[in-house]
């Protein structure tokens, strides 16, 4: 008895299409032409070599526990090193049970890859039409494998670009790196059917690794930082050129660097065996691309981090500035101020761009500024100082107009930095009176030792004739009718010698002391020092006694 041929990859190339799942229809048909109870597609795992069924399950799913192991899994190794055999199941126990059969026939289906092997118990058809049907079978398996596998590919890289998608869409719509991060970890962990996905970022400034997101939310090193030079394995991956899959703590762990332009950014961590049908090259190739991804998304949004973050350092400092700072454009229209210059023009900052720069200062300042707007051939070097007295403004100010230049070294506009002078003004004025009055008491005080000198010189002599007259006062009766004129002549020298005591004490070397005087004595003498004169200008003084007690 001949098995019939199949008719499942037939029909589907025939049509055109491919169904969901072709190994489930190729199992039963394997089964009705060898005339067997049981069969199953086994596929040895890549790392530990076991053997588990594929047949009879959705092509998506992995293989369930493996049903050979250690020798076991080599004695099958080295029967399906061939082409398609009857064998018996001695040897292989545990296939035997599985079976429930004492032979198998063998199929190798490595026609695309290795490690794949159809087994057929018991087949009731003659030897010769069940190894016909190995090698028919072995073609089309792996063709329904190949076929299979293609599909997951195709599913997964639109997975893959979708979780692309998401990414950028999150980043773009809320720039939380974090978020974003934590998002895509858990979507990666989904994908690769993995027990944990985590990102480590690398902070360069403490040059340290901190875990950014995880899909676990359990993570116990949720909070941790570890140093970026040490041996962890978050630390190695940011060391390494590509993605490298490990086995050290009895799992696959998959680490791949996350790199930016001639900087490193992190390392992420894919932990536990994949549960896609993925050997260990696809899944490195899967890590890079998805660390491609990681990676310009992350630097993306570390450089618009660090752009913000430069752009309110420049905004701080632009409005920390005590002096008033206006930016107007060629029309003299203000494109831009600090909080110093609103605050002075009494408006929010809002309500002034746009405005013209006159309706903000006074005309003399505007009409300076306007007259160097026009000034068409203005550079970075172009620069404009004046003091200028502002009404609007209210002070006196040192103004500076430098010319605005864009990256095609053309004019654009001005900057116009207002500095408010008025108490430093005010300050040099009085500076400058002080000064004034300084250099009238240096010159007072130059006057009052010249002047104290002359006193001294002319004290003596005086002293000289006063004593002279003193003694021709007192001179016998024979002398008396000189006696009159000789007391007008000392009361004149006595009152020169007071006029020379006076000098002195205005230059400080005698101190003024207050006595008691007789009013009519000084009127007295004044007459007498000037009878001379009032008789040359007929002039008669007429003087009254009165009595102290009606006066």
């Amino acid at each position: 008895m001949r098995p019939a041929p199949s008719s499942t990859l037939s029909q589907v190339f025939a049509v055109g299409g491919q169904p969901p799942d072709l190994l489930p229809d190729l199992h039963a048909e394997a089964l009705a032409a060898v005339g067997a109870a049981r069969a199953a597609v086994l596929q040895r795992a890549p790392r530990s070599g076991d053997y588990a069924p594929l047949a009879g399950r959705s092509s998506g799913n992995q293989p369930t526990s493996a049903w050979l192991k250690g020798a076991e899994a080599e004695v099958l190794d080295a029967l399906a090193a061939g082409p398609p055999l009857l064998s018996g199941l001695a040897d292989l126990p545990s296939l035997r049970e599985k079976l429930a059969a004492r032979r198998a026939l063998i199929v190798p289906v490595n026609v695309v890859r290795d490690g794949v092997v159809l087994v057929i118990g018991d087949p009731t058809v003659d030897d010769s039409a069940a190894l016909e049907f190995g090698g028919r079978a072995r073609v089309e398996f792996a063709l329904a494998l190949e076929l299979a596998r293609r599909g997951r590919e195709a599913t997964f890289l639109q997975r893959l670009r979708e979780l692309s998608l998401v990414f950028s869409r999150d980043l773009s719509a809320t720039l939380s790196l974090g978020n974003a991060l934590e998002a895509v970890s858990r979507e990666v962990n989904m994908l690769l059917g993995t027990r944990r996905t985590s990102v480590w970022l690398h902070d360069r400034r403490s040059r340290e690794l901190t875990l950014s997101a995880s899909s676990d939310p359990a993570h116990p090193e949720r909070d941790a930082r570890i140093p970026a030079d040490g041996g962890s394995q978050s630390a190695r991956g940011l060391r390494l050129d590509g993605p490298q899959l490990l086995d050290e703590v009895g799992e696959p762990v998959l680490i791949a660097p996350l790199r930016g332009w001639r900087r490193a950014l992190g390392t992420l961590v894919v932990e536990g065996a994949a549960a896609a049908e993925l050997d260990d090259g696809q899944l490195v190739e899967v890590a890079q691309e998805i660390g491609r991804l990681l990676s310009v998304g992350i630097e993306n949004v570390q450089l618009l981090e660090e752009i913000l973050r430069q752009r309110r350092l420049l905004e701080d400092t632009f409005n920390s500035l005590i002096d008033l700072v206006v930016v107007v454009d060629n029309a003299l229209k203000v494109v831009q101020m600090n909080d110093a210059f609103a605050v002075r023009v009494g408006e929010p900052r809002t309500a002034l761009l746009g405005r013209a720069l006159d309706s903000l200062i006074g005309p003399e300042l505007a009409a300076w500024t306007g007259a160097e707007s026009h000034d068409t051939g203005g550079t970075a070097g172009d620069v404009r100082t004046r003091q200028v007295d502002d009404a609007r403004l209210g002070g006196t100010f040192a103004a500076t107009i430098t010319a605005l230049i864009n990256q095609e070294r053309e004019p654009v506009g001005r900057v116009l930095v207002i500095r408010d002078i008025t108490l430093q003004v005010r300050l040099q004025a009085e500076q400058d009176a002080l000064r004034a009055r300084l250099g009238q008491s240096e010159k007072l005080a130059s006057l009052g030792q010249f002047v104290a000198g002359i006193a001294h010189e002319m004290n003596n002599p005086l002293q000289g004739v006063l004593g002279h007259l003193e003694l021709l006062i007192q001179t016998p009766e024979a002398e008396r009718p000189f006696r009159a004129d000789l007391r007008r002549i000392y009361q004149d020298a006595d009152r020169v010698a007071k006029i020379v005591r006076n000098l002195l004490v205005f230059t400080g070397s005698h101190r003024m002391q207050r006595r008691r005087l007789r009013i009519d004595r000084v009127v007295s003498r004044a007459l007498a020092s000037r009878r001379g004169a009032l008789k040359r200008l007929r002039i008669a003084v007429v003087r009254h006694e009165m009595d102290d007690r009606t006066g």
